[in-house]
């Protein structure tokens, strides 16, 4: 690999997010996370299943 395709590689890497863990506060994913949860729960008590 030469110097110039490594410097493109670095910097497209440093261009490119794919989310995670540091991505905003964990009490709001937590929050969202268990909303889905009771909303999924609410809609499978609705519908009859299980």
């Amino acid at each position: 690999m030469t110097t110039e395709a490594a410097t493109l590689t670095a910097r497209a890497r440093g261009l490119v997010r794919t989310g995670g863990p540091k991505d905003g506060p964990a009490w709001l994913e937590h929050v969202l996370g268990w909303t889905l949860v009771v909303v999924v729960a609410m809609f499978v008590t609705q519908v009859g299943w299980l």
